[in-house]
């Protein structure tokens, strides 16, 4: 990792953001937290999504909720807000959780709600690694 500060979902610190209600605590993620080096974020929750939230899918460049709700201003309104964070802080690198349809990077869930996963980013992360920044997707 570089010495500027890292990018981070916060549900890997602890917050319960997650669609579900939950969150996905990962301890290398948190101690990097505990010394200062990320930048939290919730691009759902900054998109204006509730938790808990009816699961979402991206399919091609939509995101579709399970009960068959286009959500994709939401996620594109959020990830553009934590996009504009990390262009603001300088950010290089960001640490999101994988598979989702807005931090999966490299490998997302394939829209049928099915747990398959296909090859493919999500929305933030897409918008992250055009810009530069370089994503590591935490199981």
């Amino acid at each position: 990792m570089s010495e500027g500060k890292i990018l981070v979902s916060a549900c890997l610190i602890g917050k319960p953001c997650r669609y579900d209600g939950k969150h996905q605590l990962r301890e290398e993620v948190t101690v990097l937290h505990e010394e200062g080096m990320t930048i939290v974020v919730c691009p759902e929750e900054m998109g204006g999504l509730s938790t808990p939230r009816t699961p979402a899918e991206r399919i091609g460049d939509k995101v579709i909720d399970k009960n068959g709700k286009d959500v994709t201003a939401e996620y594109k309104c959020g990830a553009q807000k934590a996009l504009e964070i990390a262009l603001k802080f300088g950010v290089k690198e960001a640490m999101l959780k994988s598979k989702s349809p807005m931090c999966g990077c490299g490998r997302i869930y394939d829209g049928t709600y099915s747990g398959k996963t296909i090859e493919g980013n999500g929305v933030l992360a897409e918008m992250l690694v055009a810009n530069g920044i370089e994503v590591e997707a935490i199981d």
